[in-house]
């Protein structure tokens, strides 16, 4: 053993003694405070207090430990050892640090410290301090022994003053009610000293209640006039019931009556709800069919109150046939929950095949299940979730589904993207065949040709399409390039007229997409067009300010922007997309100093109020006014009983207030359904009538009653004819020389 190892077993046994001298000085102390807290306010406040005392008690001691450091064990290491020179405090320096002389000195201090006995260093004792507190938490515990029992309020069912003050009634002592609960819930029997209870629906409830003396019966009465004799069984009277339904009641003991009778007591019945069933897979209620989906993953989460059946049954019907033709197949299948008794998960995968599911047909599945309700269990199902093939899309359809199809996504083209997709076909040319490379030109030349109809809009035009003009004189592939349906013949008139009527200028394409020349008659003008669709619900361009909200220097860049379209239409409609580039990029151009010119702005108006009349402001006199009452509300029909319930409540008049307490029992007994708890209305109102002078009792019964009361109805009533106000403003209105 070296020399640190002696002077760690010395501060070992310092701190330890330190520790135990500080404890039997506070322990003391602790003791008398939860004697005293255990006889004035019973076991939990002094547990309490107890514990907080032992928190305390351990933070103190190592406060006290702080004073007994490695300094005060080396100054008293040097007074009980003279032969250690007051040199022990190089026993705790670093080696490194010391001299040779200072190393020496250390080894001979090391070995004088093994070679004898360890001095004791531990401190006395505090025998005083431990004796005083002793003594003093002695004198406690044996005050508080011999000081009388505080009487604690009793927690079993309130009696009334007067019952106790009647010498020879019976006297309840004790009350014991236990609920024994159906077995399927797996809920425990409770006992409670109260005489109040919640238990779920069809629980036995027992009573046992003692008198004294005994009473010659005890009767149990409920609110709806039924009772229930209690059976004496030696010392107690006892009854057992089974709980259906929500209720209120009171014991009735024989020889007992009037206000000595005890509050109305409450059992609530808790019923079993049936089970919540949840659609966790698939999200959606209705999930299409996807290319080379082979199964349909389900799976639904159940819960219940007090228990789920471990089975469930899942429905399964496919439809087959469209229209009214349609048939269903219903198949069954059972699957096995997952989880507690109170939660289950149900997965399942179903194969459409196994169904027979064709395209155009759908596979609704649905989950039962069941609760561990006896001896009638709950059913419950899920809602429906569906399974959908799409039918084959039809090829060419006709009527408004087809037309929004093709229409609809270039519909929304702008000029950017037209040449943006010219310039990807120029690119793409080389890897094209003929056929392909033709087809997507005519199509970007539609969206050309769509979006130079929806700018043309502000210049008046309406659609286009159908034969040439009758004034044309030449075929249409006769038309000179650069003149857009006959434009420069028809310049001259167009700048006659009004620009909100000019017409739209035909396309000289005979290969337009409205195909009006193939079937030998012509076709409506615009028709196909998602602008004459929408036209059919509500026209948007039929109005003539469509037309004038640009200026003219505008409307002609538009105009010659929307002549360059038409160039660019026309030969990408010719399967030349590079000789529609030049054009497209000048339509661009002018397009952007459209949009870039003068807006119409309107001046911004604001509030110009009257002048105020200084004249007319009221002055401040008070002559002539009085105070004067509201009218009273009209009472709905039926609820006459609640107003008066209301004013007899806050009245205060004892005989008012038990009739108007039986009107308003009526009212309850035939209104369950408008107020949320009919039975706390009913003890609210036998509270009232057992003391009329409760101020308490009185007041939450109003509220109950404020409550109930319908709301008045929105507005202003009229004011009476005969009213002295009204009838002195209308004569100062009639006076000569009143202002008008």
């Amino acid at each position: 053993m070296n020399a640190r190892d002696v002077i760690a077993g010395m501060r070992r046994g310092v701190h330890l003694r330190v520790a135990l001298d500080t404890l039997l000085v506070l322990l003391p102390a602790t003791v008398a405070l939860c004697a005293v807290a255990w006889r004035i306010a019973g076991p939990t406040p002094a547990l309490v207090l107890a514990a907080l005392a032992i928190v305390v008690c351990a933070a103190a001691v190592p406060i006290r430990l702080r004073r007994f450091d490695r300094g005060w064990l080396i100054v008293r290491l040097d007074a009980a050892r003279r032969d250690l020179d007051d040199s022990s405090g190089l026993v705790f320096a670093d080696q490194a640090s010391l001299g040779p002389l200072q190393r020496l000195q250390r080894t001979r201090v090391g070995q004088r410290l093994t070679g004898r006995a360890p001095p004791d260093l531990r401190p006395a004792w505090s025998k005083r301090a431990i004796a005083v507190a002793w003594s003093l938490s002695a004198l406690c515990v044996l005050a508080a022994m011999l000081w009388p029992a505080p009487r604690l309020q009793s927690t079993g069912p309130s009696i009334p003053a007067s019952a106790q003050a009647v010498a020879g009634e019976p006297r309840l002592l004790e009350a014991m009610l236990e609920a024994r609960p159906p077995t399927y819930t797996g809920i425990a029997a409770s006992r409670a000293e109260s005489l109040d209870a919640k238990a779920p629906v069809a629980s036995t409830l027992r009573w046992t209640l003692r008198y004294a003396p005994q009473p010659g019966a005890v009767e149990l009465v409920f609110h709806d006039g039924r009772r229930l004799a209690l059976q004496r069984e030696g010392e107690d009277w006892t009854a057992s019931l089974p709980l259906q339904e929500s209720t209120l009641y009171r014991v009735v003991p024989r020889g007992v009556t009037g206000a000595a009778q005890s509050r109305l007591h409450r059992l609530d019945a808790v019923p079993d709800q049936p089970p919540r069933v949840r659609v966790l897979v698939p999200e959606r209620s209705l999930t299409l069919m996807a290319a080379g989906q082979r199964d349909w993953r389900l799976q639904f989460e159940v819960d219940d109150d007090h228990g789920v059946a471990a089975r469930a049954r899942l429905l399964v019907t496919r439809t087959e046939g469209t229209g009214e033709n349609i048939s269903f197949q219903d198949h069954v299948r059972v699957l096995e929950g997952r989880g507690d008794r109170r939660s289950r998960r149900f997965e399942v995968r179903l194969v459409p095949s196994d169904f027979g599911l064709q395209r155009g047909e759908d596979l609704v599945a649905r989950l039962e299940v069941l609760d561990n309700r006896a001896p009638q269990p709950q059913r419950s199902r899920s809602a429906s979730v569906i399974l959908r093939w799409p039918a084959e899309p039809v090829v060419g359809a006709d009527g408004l589904d087809g037309l929004a199809r093709q229409v609809l996504p270039a519909y929304f083209r702008s000029q950017r993207q037209i040449i943006i997709d010219a310039e990807a076909l120029i690119a793409e040319r080389p890897r094209l065949a003929a056929e392909e490379f033709e087809r997507r030109s005519d199509s970007t030349g539609v969206d050309q040709r769509l979006l130079r109809l929806r700018y043309g809009q502000f210049l008046g035009e309406e659609s286009e399409g159908g034969r040439a003009p009758p004034t044309s004189d030449l075929p249409t592939s006769d038309l000179p390039a650069g003149d857009p349906g006959g434009a420069h013949a028809h310049d001259d008139h167009d700048d006659d007229q009004d620009d909100s009527h000019a017409p739209a200028t035909p396309s000289p394409d005979t290969h337009d997409h409205d195909h009006a020349g193939e079937a030998g008659a012509p076709a409506a003008a615009g028709f196909g067009e998602m602008d004459d669709v929408l036209e059919a619900f509500g026209h948007t361009h039929d109005i003539p300010e469509a037309a004038t909200l640009l200026d003219p220097q505008t409307r002609e860049t538009l105009r010659a922007a929307l002549r360059e379209m038409w160039q660019s239409e026309l030969h990408l409609r010719q399967a030349a997309p590079d000789q529609a580039l030049p054009y497209a990029y000048r339509a661009l151009e002018l397009i952007k100093q459209v949009q870039q010119a003068d807006r119409i702005y309107l001046q911004r108006v604001g509030t110009q109020l009257p002048p105020i009349d200084a004249t007319r402001r009221l002055g401040g006199k008070r002559e002539g006014i009085a105070n004067r009452s509201l009218p009273t509300l009209p009472v709905a029909r039926g609820d006459e009983a609640l107003a008066e319930a209301w004013r007899s409540l806050d009245a205060g008049d004892a005989e008012r207030l038990v009739a108007s307490l039986d009107a308003l029992q009526a009212w309850v007994d035939g209104n369950r359904d408008r107020v949320a708890d009919p039975l706390a209305w009913i003890a609210r109102i036998d509270e009232a009538r057992q003391d009329p002078r409760c101020h308490d009792c009185r007041a939450a019964l109003r509220a109950l009653v404020w409550s109930g009361m319908p709301r008045p109805a929105g507005g202003i009533a009229r004011r009476a004819g005969d009213d002295p106000v009204a009838r002195r403003y209308l004569d100062a209105l009639d006076a000569p020389g009143a202002e008008r």
